[in-house]
């Protein structure tokens, strides 16, 4: 009766708000039971963009399924070009929606904001120091993917699209690598108005509770402090209160082992996500996940009004959200070190006031076995253990510069796609850099995304010249972008692309040798060498197969000798510490 009753204020909400015929989306007409379809948000944005020079309709790189990734401007000026927003001094906003196409809240959410930002007043008041840019739908192959059946735990609406884009990818997993063309569209998009603010809406899975709605914001432990800082003492409190004027109740993601009340984490938003990226930038982010079993017209509603208020704060703090991020790109231009693999604190706890759902267990129907139920006429406050912060695995410092031979033209194409500063060398060249060889190398069994990606590996750092060649690209570490440039160059990083399998090609060895060929050289080496033979008669003593293989033991000897590749297992990417001038352009 409760929630019945909350529907139907949300949906007579709507129709005062919204009382223009005319302009009504089609989850408005629908009455809050369905969302726009791909073509009907397009023809709605495009027809809103006639009847206003505030809004603009832009066309992007293409997706997967090959329509083009468009993004809609509004703008108090009327202009679409991010350059001549910024240089007016007004801060960016970037929404991206549906890049799962069956959590479409925010599809609806924003083509009705954008509306009441052109056609209100006093709402428009709000464009005077921001401009908005949002994708009306990111995920187009799924979006087109449509049915009312793949989001089995979901309140509505009557049919969505599916999670997966047109080539099956999960998008939110593909900012860093960028496997898809909806990845390198976004990456252009992200790259041109480099946000100040970004929201990618969503809707949950997991556990139930009262909330409507949950956020995960930028991980503090994963930016410079000026970033956190301002936006846990700042900017969250302000959201949170707006959102409580506004009868939406909203609270941390609920990332759980079990139940909630037993507990929940900080979600580590690795860059593979989208807030995780957009965060290697000094961009202030966002994921917002409407609960999936609150009807969808309040969904929509707590979605609205969230970005609502971060167009509030935005408008009322635009000075200080730009002075935040200047000072975080100016430091880490010039920082040293680097973190690079994170794991939860379990040792710096803090305790949050949730307001949870009673979790209990009664016998299933189906197995027999104890299953879990929330029970909803129960509900309460309790203070619970809330994991907020991460701590550093693994760090590192960075080189003068990263050399990156032509020949590892996937990398550096998603380097130039970030804008990442690169130099080329002018004529062929010998340096002395340090390299890495990839030893004891674990990779995972299972396809994930489209890869098999490597978890555990040991570094071996060494000394060694190397020749590069003219055209080969020399990336100084004196840049703001250097935490991105740092993440995807360092092996060790959790989304590195080595991880990712890009460098793959140096994990196999190219050459070999017949045994009864090399067995003479072999001889000789144990013959010349006291040292080499002294370790290799006592790897015989200490590894029964070993001595039981002469395979194995020419293959050690070989692994020594001057035949053996040196490219084997050496990661392609180079560290340059080095102060001398280089030819480059």
């Amino acid at each position: 009766m409760k929630q019945t009753l909350l529907l139907c204020i949300t949906l007579v909400s709507f129709s005062l708000l919204f009382g223009q015929q005319e302009w009504q989306t089609p989850f408005e007409k629908s009455k809050g039971k369905a969302t726009a379809t791909y073509s009907e948000a397009i023809a709605w944005y495009q027809q809103l963009a006639q009847s206003s020079e505030q809004i603009s309709v832009l066309e992007y790189g293409l997706t997967d399924v090959g329509k083009a990734l468009n993004l809609v401007v509004i703008s108090k000026d009327g202009f679409s070009d991010p350059q001549e927003i910024r240089r007016r001094g007004k801060r960016i906003l970037l929404i991206n929606n549906a890049i799962h196409p069956g959590e479409p809240c925010g599809v609806d959410a924003c083509m009705m904001l954008a509306r009441d930002l052109v056609q209100d007043s006093e709402k428009n008041q709000l464009l005077d120091k921001v401009a908005i840019a949002i994708i009306p739908i990111y995920n187009i192959g799924g979006a087109l993917n449509r049915d009312p059946y793949s989001r089995t735990n979901q309140e509505g609406p009557e049919s969505y699209g599916f999670r997966g884009n047109a080539r099956n990818y999960d998008l939110n997993r593909d900012f860093i690598k960028t496997d898809t063309r909806n990845a390198k569209s976004f990456t252009e998009i992200f790259q041109a108005w480099l946000p100040d603010v970004f929201i990618d809406t969503h809707t949950t899975n997991g556990a139930d509770y009262p909330a409507v709605l949950t956020y995960i914001e930028t991980q503090p432990d994963k930016v410079h402090p000026a970033i956190a800082h301002f936006m846990q003492e700042q900017m969250l409190p302000a959201l949170e209160a707006h959102m409580q004027a506004d009868s939406k109740e909203m609270c941390r993601y609920v990332y759980s082992r079990n139940t909630p009340d037993e507990g929940i984490a900080a979600f580590l938003d690795l860059p593979r996500y989208s807030s995780g990226y957009a965060a290697l930038f000094q961009t202030m982010s966002f994921i917002t996940e409407a609960h999936m079993l609150k009807p969808f017209p309040e969904r929509v509603a707590a979605t609205y009004s969230f970005i609502e208020g971060m167009l509030h704060f935005m408008a009322q703090n635009a000075v200080a959200i730009g002075e935040a991020i200047d000072k975080a790109r100016e430091a880490v231009a010039k920082q040293q070190d680097f973190d690079l693999a994170w794991t939860i604190d379990t040792d710096n706890v803090e305790t949050l006031n949730f307001h949870a759902y009673t979790a209990a267990y009664k016998k299933s129907e189906v197995s027999g076995a104890e299953r879990l139920y929330y029970d909803q006429e129960k509900d309460y406050y309790k203070d619970i253990p809330w994991f907020a912060h991460y701590k550093a695995t693994e760090q590192v410092s960075k080189p003068r510069a990263y050399i990156v031979p032509q020949a590892q033209w996937p990398a550096l194409e998603r380097l130039n796609w970030n804008q990442v500063k690169m130099y080329t060398l002018t004529e062929d060249i010998v340096l002395e850099v340090e390299v890495y060889y990839i030893r004891e190398l674990e990779s995972s069994k299972q396809s994930y995304e489209g890869h098999f990606m490597h978890q555990k590996f040991k570094l071996e750092a060494q000394t060694q010249e190397i020749a590069f060649y003219a055209g080969d690209k020399v990336i100084f570490t004196n840049q703001w972008r250097n935490p991105y440039l740092v993440h995807v160059l360092e092996p060790k990083a959790q989304d590195a692309f080595f991880r990712w399998n890009f460098f793959d090609g140096v994990l196999m060895q190219k050459e070999y040798f017949s045994s009864y060929v090399f067995e003479d050289e072999a001889a000789q080496m144990l013959r010349e060498d006291a040292e080499l033979k002294a370790a290799f008669e006592q790897k015989k003593k200490e590894d029964a197969a070993f001595a039981e293989s002469p395979r194995a033991q020419l293959n050690y000897l070989y692994l020594r000798s001057p035949h053996y590749e040196k490219t084997h297992q050496r990661y392609p990417i180079f560290r340059w510490h080095q102060t001398d001038t280089l030819p480059l352009k």
